[in-house]
């Protein structure tokens, strides 16, 4: 590999930002790019009141202030490439979540300072676990009321099972919050309020020890904050980079994201922490970023990202080797050749043509219908690489236009909305035109809707059906039963729909070999 490669190599940082609604994890992204430069000024999540953010930029986004959608954005920091992914917070869009979190290499878990670690965190904790994903703490907040550090800290490792290590200690919280005092670099970080509500954070560089710090804190919270110190020194472990990226510990940063507080430092120390592209694991075996060939995955599909396009795109994280616009590579689902002329650089909505790219890189790919989530594309041996999540839906509805004509927006729409993932596309058994949507939750029959008659101007009609449970069959045999409801997947298989989680167990108990399965059969990508 040349030394060229290599370097650039070296020089990136891919990671995900996972958190429970409402902990501030877009707004946290928005500061990130700010720092970097990426963006003149961040748009904090507060609807009609400050401008939309760069990563929601869906008209349903912007107007209820939640993510929905996962994006990308490739930002440079200080000679480094950050490819950052933002994911939706909202637990209905999970499996959108686990998918953008096979194409990290760590990950940033935010907590709100008020309450810990909350449910959907503790989901998203477990899957970084399973991908051996290391994981930096940020905890947000602390100008508002928060708990005290200790016990935040206590709360990570009882509820997550990980030692929480801390790389800033916080004095105060809400209005009497102060700032944060960095302990490797032994520098206090003043935080201040100015008349009219504004937010400045001067950082002043003294030892903590330092008479400037103890008049400026006072005498009460100056000894507070070195009794603080003192006990973490002795009751936590030291960092180490190994036990980091062995997943033993998590470094835990304070600061708020909403005031720029702690972020700049966050992210200076994010570049140290963070890993270089790791290598993925295949039915070949592990494919190492610096392996001689050109390799990578689809891990998400996304559909009129830009009105000026409304055009499909697939997030293509690169996996090894150096991509070059125009050249050839074989798609391993279909066994076919095929030439990447349209490589885009993502920020948000927006994006521009690339030439290159290298490992650790997230590009977007112009998607002609040929491509899936899961796919894998290389110049070298063929390969299959891990199925990607998929999860039983628990509602259902048919969708029908208002106007009663299935026309050619109406299939096109749900086609690219099923791709994406906003619901799952399920085909009527006896070949009826009128599609059966699924979902985990709520919200995203809700953004289905929307997106359906914002981007393809087709005003929908669900009608809801009884069903709570869907399982594929794993086995020859079927459900001895005349009276249960069948229907086909995206990719053709048979599922059962069962309207309880009684009448699925009755059916299992009276059928001998039945095997039902709560996602697609291992071997079968998706």
């Amino acid at each position: 590999m040349s030394n060229d490669i290599q370097h650039e190599i070296k020089r990136r940082r891919t990671l995900a930002i996972i958190s429970h609604p409402d902990a501030g994890k877009t707004t946290l992204t928005e500061k990130l790019l700010l720092y970097s430069g990426a963006i003149r000024s961040a748009g904090n999540v507060m609807v009609g009141k400050h401008k939309a953010t760069v990563s929601d930029w869906m008209s349903i986004e912007q107007q209820r202030g939640i993510s929905v959608s996962s994006s990308a954005a490739r930002v440079e920091y200080d000679e480094f490439i950050l490819n950052i992914l933002d994911t939706p917070g909202h637990q209905d869009f999970s499996e959108d979540t686990y998918r953008t979190l096979m194409a990290v290499d760590s990950a940033i878990m935010l907590l709100d300072a008020g309450k810990g670690v909350e449910e959907q965190t503790v989901k998203l904790f477990k899957v970084c676990r399973d991908r051996g994903i290391p994981i930096i703490t940020f905890i947000n907040k602390m100008d508002r009321p928060a708990l005290n550090p200790f016990e935040l800290l206590d709360n990570v490792e009882k509820v997550l099972g990980i030692t929480a290590v801390p790389m800033t200690w916080p004095v105060g919280d809400g209005t009497d919050f102060r700032g944060v005092y960095e302990r490797e670099g032994k520098r206090f970080h003043f935080f201040e309020r100015t008349t009219g509500g504004a937010y400045k954070a001067p950082v002043r560089l003294a030892d903590v020890h330092d008479e400037q710090i103890r008049a400026s804190l006072g005498e009460t919270a100056h000894a507070k904050l070195i009794e603080d110190l003192e006990m973490v020194e002795v009751v936590l472990p030291q960092f180490t980079q190994e036990d980091f990226l062995a997943e033993r510990i998590t470094p835990v940063f304070f600061g708020s994201a909403i005031t720029n507080f702690g972020v700049e430092t966050f992210l200076q120390r994010l570049i140290d922490l963070a890993p270089e592209p790791q290598g993925m694991k295949t039915s070949g075996g592990i494919v190492a970023p610096e392996s001689g060939f050109f390799s990578g995955f689809m891990y998400k599909m996304q559909a009129n990202m830009n009105k000026a396009h409304r055009d499909r795109i697939a997030f293509f994280r690169i996996v090894s080797g150096k991509f070059e616009r125009g050249m050839t590579a074989k798609h391993f689902r279909s066994g076919k050749e095929v030439k990447l002329n349209y490589p885009f650089q993502i920020f948000g909505q927006d994006r521009e043509i690339i030439d290159e790219a290298y490992p650790g890189d997230v590009i977007g790919l112009s998607n002609p219908g040929v491509f899936r989530v899961g796919d894998a594309l290389s110049t070298g041996a063929d390969f299959t690489i891990p199925q990607f999540p998929r999860f039983a839906p628990e509602i259902y509805a048919k969708v029908v236009p208002k106007t009663g004509s299935f026309s050619k927006s109406f299939r096109k729409g749900v086609e690219q909305l099923g791709e994406e993932g906003v619901v799952q596309i399920f085909g009527d058994m006896q070949g009826s035109p009128i599609p059966l949507i699924a979902a985990v939750g709520e919200l995203q029959l809700q953004v289905f809707q929307s997106r359906m008659e914002s981007e393809y101007n087709e005003i929908i009609i669900l009608e809801r059906l009884p069903f709570t449970r869907t399982r594929w069959i794993g086995s020859d045999v079927m459900p001895a039963s005349s009276t249960l409801t069948y229907a086909l997947d995206d990719q053709g298989r048979k599922v059962v729909l069962f309207r309880s989680e009684w009448e699925m167990n009755y059916h299992v108990e009276q059928t001998k070999g039945l095997i039902l399965l709560e996602k697609p059969p291992e071997d079968v990508a998706v």
